[in-house]
């Protein structure tokens, strides 16, 4: 991937009032949209330029990257299972209360990132029938450009509306807006904007398969038809539409094996067949301290990881078995070694170790750190950076998310001989005493999410799906049974925070008069 262009991007969501940070959305020339999309040469290009947006330096703001600021700040700080050790200051954060504040940045950014990629998406989606070039060619490129749509549609319908369980639907959505306007805009409902996301993936579907054409083996950061499978997959179990969660799980699968366990253990960073999408840095494009190993790479170079690593609940961990080599992958103190270092003071209240952890840690797990790293008991080595300071590729979906997907969907239709297959089939690689599950109903749906939170850990999952289970997360102390620090052992109910959904930021509620707010 060695050239991106930008695509002409439109005053997203009419906000022509607003800050020049917050709309710095103009391309790299003055070039308008439709001699950009003149011609499906062009509109590939523009394709490849929405994926650069994906990791990209944002807002004036170290840590707003793209794709990556989504998974880490979104979905992995404020989740059950996943800490950013001795760092109290991000308790807001970790603990959900930037949700009501709708002047934040926290709250807006993602609103200002996905309209963004589906601005862009629009203008490819609405100018490329009108192009030059094969219609071939011209149903791949719209085909790619649905997908963005429809998973930018998805994602801020995670964040910023109610859960499908609370309604089954029939509370606000998000602003659809599916062409090139800027004006005034009403909110959808939640049932509709699925329903845009569903026909935005029916016809990608329809498209890519009247193309005739995929991307090539190693443009993984580009979508293609399993990537529009994979999106249906995730987007119907959201949904709780679990006949088509299944089906479409299946399909995605089918081309992206489970990875090797030397590939698990690679960093996360280098893509494999079982990447099915994936955001894409190379040392020549690296975004430096903005990028996603910065802020989550066990090896990474920079203060953040350094001083503040990331780690895994300890209440988690405890329930995988010793046999399971995803183990291998976290700090996990033995019991001596807990006493010696708190006998010898050596061990604080946060969990860092200066006595015998921190011994074997760097004995051990040298490859995994960076020379000067500060260890904490249960910090994790799942994600490197591939060159520093945090650089290096991450994937959206990968095989294994689909076998999840599907085990949990089959449960739920009661079909729990072919859920305990599915869900053997996705363990058993990474332990081989594992023995196919006999469990049924809620005890089988307790263990397909055990495995989940534990296999996917880190890549930005934990909060989203404790939001669509209803579950209350609930975090334990160091000392409590569990390994968090003090300012984040919070329970906190599905009711809070107003179902722990965002509000719309307020540059979109002072711009936008279509909007149709509640008192």
């Amino acid at each position: 991937m060695k050239k991106y262009i930008l695509l002409l991007s439109v005053a997203v969501l009419g906000l022509t009032s607003c800050s020049s940070d917050y709309l710095d959305t103009a391309p790299e020339s003055s070039t308008d949209t439709g001699t950009i999309v003149g011609s499906a040469k062009n509109a590939k290009l523009s394709i490849n330029g929405i994926s650069r947006m994906m990791t990209y330096q944002y807002l004036h703001s170290q840590g707003y990257n793209g794709e990556g600021t989504i998974k880490t700040y979104f979905g992995n700080y404020p989740g059950n299972d996943f800490q950013k050790v001795n760092y109290p200051g991000w308790a807001p954060i970790m603990n959900g209360t930037y949700r009501l504040q709708k002047s934040s940045a926290y709250c807006y950014y993602p609103w200002y990132y996905y309209y963004k990629l589906s601005s862009n998406a629009n203008g490819i989606i609405c100018n490329i029938d009108n192009a030059t070039g094969s219609e071939e060619e011209k149903a791949f490129v719209k085909a790619q450009a649905l997908v963005y749509r429809a998973y930018s549609f998805f994602m801020l319908s995670q964040l910023y509306a109610h859960r499908w369980s609370d309604e089954q639907g029939n509370t606000p959505g998000i602003v659809l807006r599916i062409d090139q306007s800027t004006g005034d805009h009403p909110r959808a409902t939640l049932a509709e904007t699925y329903a845009q996301i569903y026909k935005d993936l029916d016809e990608a579907i329809a498209l890519f398969q009247k193309s005739g054409q995929d991307r090539a083996d190693d443009e993984f950061y580009l979508p293609s038809i399993d990537v529009a499978y994979a999106l249906y997959s995730r987007a119907a179990l959201t949904r709780q539409d679990w006949t088509n969660a299944a089906k479409y799980a299946a399909l995605a699968k089918a081309n992206h094996p489970i990875m090797s366990n030397d590939e698990y253990f690679d960093g996360m960073h280098t893509p494999n067949k079982e990447w099915i999408w994936g955001v894409y840095e190379a040392q020549d494009q690296t975004i430096y301290y903005y990028s996603f190993y910065a802020y989550q790479g066990s090896n990474s170079s920079s203060g953040q990881m350094r001083t503040y690593p990331t780690a895994i609940s300890k209440e988690l961990i405890d329930q995988i078995p010793e046999t399971d080599v995803r183990r291998g992958l976290y700090l996990i103190p033995t019991d001596e070694e807990m006493e010696k270092d708190i006998a010898d003071k050596k061990l604080n209240a946060a969990g860092r170790s200066t006595g015998v952890i921190q011994t074997r840690a760097k004995k051990e797990f040298a490859d995994y750190l960076y020379s000067t790293s500060l260890i904490y008991i249960y910090m994790q080595y799942k994600h490197r950076c591939e060159f520093y300071p945090g650089g290096g590729s991450f994937n959206i979906f990968r095989g294994a998310e689909m076998y999840y997907n599907e085990a949990e969907a089959l449960c739920m239709q009661g079909q729990d001989a072919q859920a305990q297959e599915i869900l053997f089939q996705a363990v058993s690689p990474r332990d081989p005493a594992y023995v196919k599950s006999t469990k049924t109903g809620k005890d089988l749906l307790t263990e397909i999410k055990l495995y989940r939170r534990f296999d996917l850990w880190g890549e930005g999952f934990d909060w989203f799906d404790y939001k669509r289970w209803g579950d209350t997360i609930s975090r334990k102390a160091l000392g409590d049974g569990g390994s968090f620090h003090t300012s984040f052992a919070v329970t906190i109910a599905p009711s809070d925070g107003n179902n722990w959904t965002w509000e719309l930021p307020l540059r979109e509620t002072d711009y936008n008069k279509g909007l149709d707010l509640p008192e």
